[in-house]
């Protein structure tokens, strides 16, 4: 890619291009569990508002990340859930480490002291691109739900912050 990457705040007007991103991400079958995308509406009542970004080059979305609370229980509010979709065409291009790095520092600036993610056995290049931004394998959530009649496991991993809740 010739052009630079810029990460900026996702707006709604990013949607269409953000939706087949999650789309792609979707039909790999090892991104999430999620069958369809759903609405902005939907998607936008369930993930921090100022913790979602999308890496751009020439207006053209190249890969997106957001944070979505844990639990609605206040002694929780510090920790959240990490997705970084990159798009089929931008992948080993640097996108989801420019993506991640900017995700920390904006969770660390509104107070999130963990960042957790599941993350299927299967996708080696999410669990790398965690493992590179400090994220700990904590275990294996065997079967923890079911994907097209299968049951599927999940690596948990979780990133603490070095500067937030210590």
């Amino acid at each position: 890619m010739n052009n630079p990457i810029k990460i900026e705040n996702m707006l709604k007007e990013d949607w269409e291009q953000v939706e087949q991103i999650y789309l792609e991400g979707i039909k790999t079958g090892n991104a999430t569990f999620q069958q369809e995308v759903p609405t902005w509406e939907e998607w936008d009542q369930s993930h921090v508002k100022e913790c979602r970004l999308v890496a751009k080059t020439n207006g053209v979305i190249l890969g997106w990340c957001a944070l979505s609370p844990v639990s609605s229980r206040c002694v929780y509010n510090g920790v959240a859930e990490v997705s970084v979709y990159v798009g089929a065409n931008s992948k080993g291009a640097g996108v989801g480490s420019l993506l991640m790095e900017a995700l920390i520092v904006a969770s660390e600036e509104q107070g999130f002291w963990t960042l957790q993610s599941g993350i299927f056995p299967e996708n080696s290049a999410s669990i790398q691109l965690h493992k590179k931004f400090g994220f700990r394998e904590v275990g294996v959530r065997e079967r923890i739900g079911k994907m097209n009649g299968v049951w599927r496991d999940n690596l948990f991993l979780e990133r603490r912050s070095k500067i937030v809740g210590i």
